[in-house]
């Protein structure tokens, strides 16, 4: 990733850690970064097949518990990007925290800082709403307090920029001194709006959201040769059965092409239609209230469609052994481009 950048002569080394399916390394690149990503590390095959289809490079795959200080001073990287495992900290989890063994990397990972030779000079962490009032934040602020690290903290969703999808997500944004951000009045706060990233008019953006339907793939299931335009030869398989209809509909989210929010989708969305995303109105009723379900012809958001949600750019694709179950898992577990790339751009910023 050496794209011509903004905001540095030299670019910027970048470690990219639990990197999924590329959402933070797009999200870099959209930001306008001058960064080289030098290494990535996850350890998802699935998630690492996704990645090199569509960066040319595979993520290290061992256990991130296994790097030590003189590893990481072996990349020289000066940016650590972390979107940690977000289990030990969701409602519906066990709420473990740090004792939950997912939780264990990440806190390795911030306890090698002060043995580093070369510590890196900013980190951006991402985690699930719910992290910011668990003992892990509690260690992660000690610990970069203690190794001369200033900070800034946001819960943000992509509706505040714009895109229909209501995805709030925990972000801290760290400098290591003497760098200091381009607002510092908002050192050591955590923000619920984007304020310092996009100026006065963030409390318009929930107005300015686009329809649902400038995100969708398909307006119709064929194309001009008549033949099936979606990439799996029909929309059927996202047509919603009936009987799950009448199991379960008075608990779906629905949605239709002209409204301006829908649901986060799950890793288990697809598998299940309960809190899991919201389900695509393809009838348009005149009386909305009035209709029944059946009549809605309620479908499932496609993975694009999905993609396009988190704004992934159009050229991003899943290699085609990837299920498509396994392509909701992951992109449940993914980033909003939306919301990263001018949280980055902040980052980057010089004050």
């Amino acid at each position: 990733m050496e794209e011509q950048g903004l905001l540095k002569e030299q670019p910027w080394r970048l470690l990219e850690f639990y990197s999924g399916i590329g959402g933070m390394r797009y999200s870099a690149i959209k930001a306008g970064v001058n960064a080289k990503m030098v290494e990535a590390f996850d350890i998802n095959d699935l998630a690492n097949d996704v990645y090199e289809h569509n960066f040319g490079h595979r993520p290290f795959q061992g256990n991130i518990q296994t790097l030590t200080a003189a590893d990481l001073d072996r990349y020289k990287a000066n940016v650590w990007l972390l979107s940690p495992p977000c289990q030990p900290y969701t409602r519906q989890g066990l709420q473990k925290q740090s004792a939950d063994a997912r939780a264990f990397s990440f806190l390795q990972i911030l306890e090698i800082i002060p043995q580093l030779m070369l510590p890196p000079s900013m980190l951006f962490v991402e985690n699930v709403v719910g992290f910011e009032t668990s003992d892990t934040h509690q260690k992660m602020i000690q610990i970069l307090k203690e190794n001369q690290f200033v900070t800034q903290e946001f819960i943000l969703s992509p509706l505040q920029f714009g895109i229909p999808y209501s995805r709030p997500r925990y972000f801290c944004l760290a400098k290591r001194k003497p760098l200091s951000f381009y607002n510092p009045e908002f050192n050591g706060q955590l923000l619920y709006v984007p304020k310092p990233l996009l100026g006065e008019n963030d409390n318009e953006m929930l107005q300015t959201c686009l329809p649902i339907e400038s995100f969708l793939e398909f307006v119709n299931s064929k194309g001009k040769n008549g033949t099936f335009t979606d990439e799996e030869d029909s929309l059927n398989k996202y047509l919603v059965p009936s009987n799950l209809i009448e199991r379960w509909g008075s608990a779906m989210d629905i949605v239709y092409p002209d409204s301006k929010r829908c649901c986060c989708f799950t890793k288990s969305y697809y598998r299940y239609v309960k809190g899991t995303g919201s389900l695509l109105a393809t009838i348009m009723p005149i009386t909305r209230d009035k209709t029944s379900l059946e009549e809605l012809c309620l479908r499932y958001f496609t993975p694009r469609e999905v993609s396009n949600l988190h704004s992934f750019p159009k050229e991003f694709e899943f290699p085609e052994h990837v299920t498509l179950r396994q392509r909701y898992a992951l992109l449940g577990n993914s980033l909003s481009v939306a919301v990263v790339a001018p949280l980055l751009h902040y980052l980057f910023s010089e004050s």
